[in-house]
């Protein structure tokens, strides 16, 4: 009987804290729960006694922007989900920016995963832990740029080259001119993907690391309502020759991709079509971090 109390109990505590998180960060650039469905399950769990207990964890975004003295603001994203014992475990929390590399990432999240073990057993820390990135994380962009800078340049040849993949989320790409854009940069870069223009604007450029995060860079300042990473894979190459980069790639060029739409402005996306085509790429799971939902 007690434990299924306590069960009830962290719910009740879970859904507080979500509520708390959306009063405070009211927009979706600072807050955005990625499986509505979950919160759905618990909210009906805590209000029926007879309610199954949820099948998967919430789970969300809160993106910050510390304080950073020079002039240029970082955005730091930390993706979140509460396992379903939370608060009575820790939260699994991993923190992203484009500006960090893989080593700085790693040293970063086990840092706070450090902090909240010794500061948050058995109570929400959301916000501790919202906290902690807004006041520390910036400090991770620098620190081994020094050690890193000394090397000669024949042990910079043998470091890690790294494949990325990045998945953007924009909330809608209609602009010929971006469109354009996309598709020419991509070719300059070397990167394949794809680009799926309407509502919402999807695009994934895989390639070499620093060309992405050199197209990332150019996407984003141009005007978007709202745009973002939604999900980054990073592979070390060894040894990083053109025919291990080919290895990784999921699409061959970057194309433009219009699952046909509905609607009087042809904008909506036919969601089905595009689970499909990420299916066939191998990258289904993707689907899941966009909406949030599993496609079928």
């Amino acid at each position: 009987e007690t434990t299924e109390m306590t069960n009830r109990e962290e719910a009740e505590i879970q859904i507080s804290e979500l509520d708390l998180l959306s009063s405070m960060f009211p927009y979706e650039e600072e807050f955005i729960v990625t499986d509505q469905l979950a919160v759905a399950e618990l909210k009906h769990y805590v209000e029926n006694e007879s309610a199954e207990i949820p099948s998967s964890k919430v789970q969300f975004i809160l993106n910050v922007k510390p304080e950073v003295s020079n002039a240029s603001m970082v955005e730091f994203s930390m993706a979140c989900a509460l396992p379903f014992k939370y608060p009575a475990v820790l939260p699994e929390i991993t923190v992203r920016s484009s500006l960090l590399s893989r080593s700085q990432q790693v040293h970063l999240n086990s840092d706070l995963k450090t902090y909240l073990m010794q500061n948050c057993s058995g109570e929400p820390c959301m916000l501790s832990a919202r906290e902690w990135v807004k006041d520390h994380a910036a400090d991770y962009i620098d620190k081994e740029l020094s050690s890193s800078t000394v090397t000669t340049s024949n042990a910079t040849l043998s470091e890690d080259i790294m494949f990325t993949r990045l998945w953007i989320y924009s909330h809608h790409i209609y602009n010929k001119q971006k469109r354009k854009n996309i598709i020419d940069w991509a070719k300059e870069l070397s990167l394949s993907g794809f680009c799926m223009p309407g509502k919402p604007g999807v695009v994934c450029v895989e390639g070499l690391q620093s060309s992405c995060e050199e197209f990332w860079s150019r996407l984003r300042r141009l005007t978007w309502k709202r745009i973002l990473i939604r999900h980054r894979e990073d592979v070390s190459l060894e040894g990083g020759g053109h025919a291990e980069i080919q290895k990784h790639r999921k699409f061959s060029t970057l194309e433009e991709k219009c699952f046909d739409a509905h609607g009087a402005r042809g904008n909506h996306m036919d969601l089905g079509q595009l689970y499909r085509f990420l299916e066939e790429k191998g990258c289904a799971d993707i689907f899941q971090m966009y909406f949030g939902v599993e496609g079928h």
